[in-house]
Formats: structure tokens, C-alpha cells, sequence
């Protein structure tokens, strides 16, 4: 491409660039798109010629097809925006060109980019609003939407994944809700969520799951579903959850082999609930007595104190410990240095604020697939940062309970 300028033409040409830098770079891409657009036609030209079996103006039998000149469309190219095409035709409709597609608007790593932007967080809306300045064309909220679900075949491949290899000795359970639009109603729905410890203390999430939080043949069917995807449930020796009804008493059912430890945040939380506020301070420091004893036998003694101390003033809080208190020092049947991570779901409720944050820019969850295709990806992600931060080697951090002195 030859550029031939006057002097004069020249001079106004530098004039205009060091007023405004940008125009240099703006004349640069639509010379770029030119020749892109010439390049491609040319192609898909030569493409028609090769599926004839001659060169234009060549002639052929009568009864054979023909060109029938061509049409023009737009076709975005990333890191050069939309170019002008024209597509040559054929008499008999035949020609289908492989360059460019007739269904394909933009090229298949745009669709990549969108869908890895709107799962780190980006909704729809903007992803839309800055699609034209970011790829050179404005997309709809419905080719976003399209890009993203076709994520849908490979994120059910991993959630479905088997988990014959995986050696899992931990699990930590919970449940998160989600406003998701069902039909035409947008509904709460919860998503059941395990996250699996390796005997390295490595972790990985091994299920997430559409159900009810709050039923026990919701969960026994998801803990049926990790056991159909090959779960060995004798290697399970512990399950980490908090108070959910029935949840403790499927969960025995279904790993045999396992024990199970409360949350002790969300006892203490229950038990907090029931004391009046001048007392919060003085009953959350005697819990972190029990909660932090360095064995067993230290905890119980502690708690048989605070039933004393605590059972004229508070007594449905001494009721609510009791129940819950075997249960809450599991933990100190396993390895000390683990012990930091058993005592409560923090492993899992910091991947649950994940899903929340990840969620929060379109308040509303377009449906199950959609839930499945986010949670996925902050799943990944998390995954990326527990390899360097496994159970029993981390070093102890402030107790977990201090943040029930804190707004109560």
C-alpha cells in the first residue's frame, strides 16, 4: 500500500496529529480494517472459484452453477473491530464459505473473552456497554448471554467429573442461597456446596448442587450423588458443618466411617443470641475457654464451669451449648495442627462469600445453568489459591470467635 502526499497535504496532516495524538492511531485501524476487508473478500472469492472449479470470467458448461455476485456483511475481528465483507454468491445457493461463517459474527476468541470477563464479574449490562470499545462492535445482552452458555457442557463435565482418584479424608458442608430466576418467578434457591480435604491437606470443591438446605433427603441425595461419582465414603473420617436440621444425622448415615464437628462460630452464635447484651462480652470470653482449650478434657472441665456460673442467669444458653457441646470438640481427635481449620466452616463460608460477590453485579441469577457456570469459576479460583495453603500447614491465626463481641 503506497501512501503519496503533497508537502503541503503533509504539513496539515502533522498539524492535526500533534494537536490530537489519537487521530494517528485511529487512521492506523481503519487502514488496517481496509485491507483486512480486501484480504477476506479476496478469500472467501478464491474459496468460490476453488468450489466452481474456475476463475472468475472463466466460462463453464451452460447447465452448470454460477457466480451471482455478492452481499455485504460485518464481521468483528479482535484487535481490529468490525470490517466491511462482501460474500460472494453462487447461482444455486450452493457455496457455503468456511472463512467466515454465515451464523458467526465475531471470531470465536471474542466469545472466549466475553465469557471469561462476564465470569470474573462483569454482568451483562456493562459487558454490553463497553463491548463496542473494547472489540470495535456493540454486543446485545443476548449474544453475551450466548457466549457464556456455551460454558454449560464443559462446567456440567466438571461438576459431574468423577472423583474415583481423589483420596478425601475431610469434608466441609454448607448450604447458599441465590435469588434465581425460575420461569418466570425469581425464586430463593439454595445450592448445596462440599468441599473435599486430600490426605496432603490440599482442596478441592468435589459438589455443587441445586436443593433445599433445610430437607435431609436434599442432602442424602447429594451425598449419594459424590458416592455415584466414585467417592470412596470409608477414606471420609470427618465432616465439618454447622447446625443444619437433620444434616448431622444423614450425613453419619451416609459416610459410616466419619465423625462430625459443629461450626463453632454458629454455636456460638446460637448461644450468644440467647444472652442479654451487658453479659455477651463476659459469655463469649468463657466460650473461647472451651472452644480454645489445648485438650479435650480442659474443655469439658471449662464447660462444666460456665453451666455453673451461667445456668441462674442464662439458662437457655447453658441448654443451647449442651446440646451441641460433644459435637463441637470433635476436632481434638485429629492432628493438632489441624485443629485451627476443623473447628469451624470458615473454609467453606469464605468460598460461599466468593459466590456472593461474584453474584452480587446481576442480583439476579438467570437460572440454574447460569448458577452452575459462576459458581464454577469461583470454585477454580479458590482451588488456585488453597494449593498454596493447605490444612495443618498454616499457622494459627486470631481466635474466630472474636467477632461475636463485635456489633452484638
Amino acid at each position: 500500500m503506497q501512501i503519496k502526499l503533497k508537502v503541503s497535504e503533509a504539513a496539515e496532516f502533522f498539524k492535526a496529529i500533534e494537536e490530537s495524538p489519537s487521530k494517528l492511531f485511529e487512521l492506523v485501524r481503519l487502514n488496517v480494517q481496509e485491507e483486512v476487508s480486501k484480504y477476506l473478500s479476496k478469500l472467501m472469492d478464491t474459496e468460490l472459484a476453488d468450489f466452481l472449479g474456475r476463475d472468475r470470467y472463466e466460462h463453464g458448461s451452460k447447465d452448470g452453477n454460477h457466480r451471482n455476485g455478492s452481499y455485504l456483511r460485518k464481521f468483528c475481528i479482535k484487535g481490529i473491530g468490525e470490517v466491511d465483507l462482501k460474500v460472494p454468491r453462487d447461482r444455486h445457493g450452493e457455496f457455503q464459505n468456511e472463512v467466515v461463517p454465515r451464523s458467526q459474527r465475531y471470531e470465536a476468541s471474542i466469545a472466549e473473552d466475553i465469557s471469561l470477563m462476564y465470569l470474573t464479574g462483569i454482568s451483562t449490562r456493562n459487558l454490553s456497554l463497553l463491548s463496542n470499545r473494547l472489540i470495535g462492535r456493540k454486543l446485545s445482552h443476548e449474544e453475551i448471554s450466548k457466549a457464556s452458555r456455551e460454558l454449560t457442557e464443559a462446567v456440567e463435565k466438571w461438576r459431574t467429573r468423577d472423583l474415583s482418584k481423589e483420596v478425601i479424608k475431610y469434608l466441609f458442608i454448607d448450604g447458599v442461597i441465590f435469588s434465581m430466576r425460575s420461569g418466570r418467578k425469581i425464586e430463593k434457591v439454595p445450592v448445596l456446596v462440599a468441599i473435599g480435604v486430600r490426605e496432603d491437606g490440599t482442596r478441592l470443591v468435589l459438589g455443587l448442587q441445586s436443593g433445599d438446605k433445610e430437607s435431609a433427603s436434599s442432602w442424602r441425595e447429594f451425598f449419594k450423588d459424590l458416592k455415584a461419582r466414585r467417592l470412596e465414603d470409608s477414606n471420609v473420617t470427618l465432616g465439618i458443618m454447622d447446625g443444619l436440621p437433620a444434616l448431622e444425622k444423614v450425613f453419619k448415615e451416609e459416610f459410616t466411617n466419619a465423625k462430625t464437628q459443629r461450626c463453632q462460630v454458629h454455636v456460638a452464635r446460637n448461644v450468644l443470641a440467647k444472652v442479654p447484651r451487658a453479659q455477651k462480652q463476659a459469655v463469649a470470653d468463657d466460650l473461647r475457654s472451651i472452644f480454645y482449650a489445648s485438650t479435650k478434657e480442659k474443655a469439658l472441665s471449662f464447660h462444666e464451669q460456665f453451666q455453673k456460673k451461667w445456668e441462674k442467669e442464662t439458662p437457655s444458653a447453658v441448654r443451647c451449648l449442651e446440646q451441641s457441646i460433644e459435637s463441637c470438640l470433635t476436632f481434638f481427635e485429629f492432628p493438632q495442627e489441624e485443629w485451627i481449620s476443623l473447628r469451624t466452616t470458615n473454609i467453606i463460608e469464605r468460598l460461599n462469600k466468593e459466590f456472593k460477590r461474584r453474584t452480587k453485579p446481576m442480583e439476579i441469577v438467570a437460572g440454574e445453568n447460569a448458577c452452575y457456570r459462576l459458581l464454577a469459576f469461583a470454585s477454580l479460583k479458590m482451588e488456585l489459591s488453597w494449593r498454596s495453603n493447605r490444612i495443618g500447614k498454616i499457622r494459627p491465626v486470631l481466635p474466630a470467635l472474636r467477632e461475636f463481641t463485635q456489633n452484638s
